[in-house]
């Protein structure tokens, strides 16, 4: 029943056309992206930044390296924006049209609900990340050659160069990484929507915390404090394309984002255990 259950919350979450949002939004934004970076002096920056650490440039500059520069500003922006929006509309928005009540009435508890809820939460951000990532190498495969990878993040101090297959391999593999980081905010939405209030309410909520974790992270005086912040681990996708990757630093960081979740979806469920939804 577990999985029929959960069969049902998917098509109702994939029936709904606001589910879509980020699927629509990758698409033109990529595209945009991808123009910019082919007709703009991006590529140019990146041509001498390969020819000053003596690289052929010719051989890097790719779709493997052009999708990675577009995944990055998506995955710590418009990823957040569009699984906040699914998370915090999960239990509010039933609540809110008092179809909650209905359900409640059947034969299945409270604590079941919200687990079948939260596990169609997490497919819908592994879809969702699968399909950002794809669209890149897809979109850059357009414009770009099939060459060797080039990843740069100078925050992070990574500089590494890839033939293309090692590349490729690295690129899927990363995306596990990002789909951890969408689960995170996804649950944090999803405890909000919990709560007696607006699924608007609980979106910006969400999106809140992980912007003042963004602001906080940048400032000097909390440099100490990184690992406190949730946006320091969410970088540890990026981490995978070191050479040698800081496997450690990288298991700590996925240890605290599944720590946060499961703390997110025990507290979501605990304040939904005692809420009356006729009110």
């Amino acid at each position: 029943m577990f999985f029929a259950q959960l069969q049902n919350e998917l098509w109702k979450l994939f029936g709904k056309k606001r589910t879509y949002i980020g699927f629509g939004a990758f698409v033109l934004v990529q595209s945009v992206m991808l123009l910019m970076f082919k007709y703009t002096r991006w590529q140019i920056h990146f041509e001498r930044l390969l020819s000053g650490n003596g690289y052929l440039a010719s051989d890097y500059i790719s779709a493997l390296t052009v999708a990675v520069v577009m995944l990055s500003p998506q995955v710590l922006l418009l990823l957040p924006l569009y699984v906040a929006l699914v998370g915090g509309d999960q239990v509010a928005k039933e609540a809110e049209d008092g179809t909650l009540r209905m359900i409640l009435s059947r034969p299945i508890s409270r604590l079941r609900l919200l687990l079948v809820k939260w596990f169609a939460g997490i497919i819908f951000c592994a879809a969702l990340v699968l399909s950002l990532g794809a669209i890149a190498l897809g979109f850059a495969r357009l414009l770009f050659p099939w060459k060797g990878m080039f990843v740069f993040a100078p925050l992070l101090s990574t500089f590494s160069i890839f033939p293309a297959g090692d590349g490729l391999a690295l690129f899927v593999f990363s995306h596990l990484f990002i789909i951890m980081n969408a689960i995170t905010l996804l649950s944090v939405a999803f405890m909000l929507s919990c709560f007696n209030m607006k699924p608007a309410a609980a979106t910006i909520l969400a999106l809140s915390y992980l912007f003042v974790n963004m602001v906080m992270q940048h400032i000097p005086f909390f440099e100490q404090y990184q690992n406190w912040f949730i946006t320091h681990h969410f970088e540890c996708w990026l981490l995978v394309f070191q050479n040698p990757a800081p496997w450690p630093q990288i298991l700590q960081s996925e240890i605290i984002l599944l720590a946060i979740s499961t703390t997110a979806f025990v507290i979501g469920a605990m304040v939904f255990q005692v809420r009356d939804i006729k009110s």
